[in-house]
């Protein structure tokens, strides 16, 4: 069934004691803005919805190493294959239309319907090859802390000393580990029926979505982010009543962010509540997380 409502969402989270995306540009500290307030980008959370999804089996393309499922090297191995793409061929502009190669790499891979992709391959010979953007509805915005961060930084023995008799640690085995001590993070993205016409995501596709994003931190602890310091809260979910919307995505996410700067209860019935109050007229659920 097609998507026939805009929909607009957002994602309350919690971050305690872990570092919820590193900055590889400074030391691997959580990422913050310049006025201290902790961010997490897009890709990010992309990732983790492209790990939840494939979680519920749902075909991927841009797979993480950890949770690969069909041994492929590159993104370009994975839509060359035979078994698990479309094959070299849909991927070689003279010998299949632009066109069908969006409609099957779209039927293919959820992400790629949602999310969009850029597939851009050289061929064999001159002229051949590809250079196909796909746009996916269903976009994203980086999570912002609804305060400034207070990061905690702690030297750490990274490993036991692998040379000389064990009394002197050599100085690649210290090392520091990072972590936000306690904030609220709040994401906001929206779905174009529009961009969704083209790419084939569907309504089924956005329940999809719906299902996995309030357990969006299970099945992804790590060292920097164990299991349980990461926890949804609520998943705010606004269904328009048309393709185009009463309102536009920018004004629907205002009304939740004046509820937090207001300092109002981030409570499932004091964030309904307010929302319900904002815009009537749209049909607002809030979901507790997993």
């Amino acid at each position: 069934m097609s998507l026939e409502n805009k929909i607009d969402f957002a994602l309350i989270f919690t971050v305690k004691n872990a570092n919820p995306n590193g900055d590889p540009l400074n030391g691997n500290r959580p990422r913050t803005d310049y006025a201290g307030f902790g961010e997490i980008s897009d890709v990010c959370l992309k990732r983790k919805i492209r790990d939840r999804l494939q979680d519920a089996g749902e075909a991927i393309f841009v797979q993480s190493d950890e949770s690969k499922t069909d041994g492929m090297t590159s993104l370009q191995n994975r839509a060359y294959s035979d078994e698990f793409g479309l094959g070299k061929d849909a991927f070689n502009s003279k010998k299949t239309p632009i066109e069908k190669t969006i409609k099957d790499a779209s039927e293919k891979w959820f992400d790629v319907r949602a999310f969009g992709q850029i597939f851009a391959y050289k061929g064999d010979k001159k002229g051949e090859g590809c250079s196909i953007p796909i746009r996916g509805p269903v976009s994203l915005h980086s999570a912002f802390s609804i305060e400034p961060v207070s990061v905690t930084s702690t030297q750490i023995t990274k490993s036991v000393s692998g040379e000389g008799n064990g009394e002197k640690k050599g100085s690649d085995t210290m090392g520091m580990k990072h972590r936000v001590d306690d904030a609220t993070y709040v994401a906001y993205g929206a779905m174009s029926p529009q961009l969704a016409e083209k790419t084939g995501f569907n309504l089924e596709d956005a329940e999809a979505l719906k299902n996995v994003l309030p357990k969006l931190f299970e099945g992804d602890a790590s060292s920097a982010r164990p299991e349980g310091s990461m926890a949804v809260e609520y998943l705010v979910w606004w269904k328009h009543n048309s393709k185009s919307g009463q309102h536009s995505s920018a004004k629907v996410h205002r009304a939740l962010r004046e509820h937090i700067e207001q300092g109002k209860a981030l409570t499932q019935g004091s964030i309904q509540d307010s929302l319900v109050t904002a815009f009537p007229d749209l049909k607002t659920e809030v979901i507790a997380g997993f």
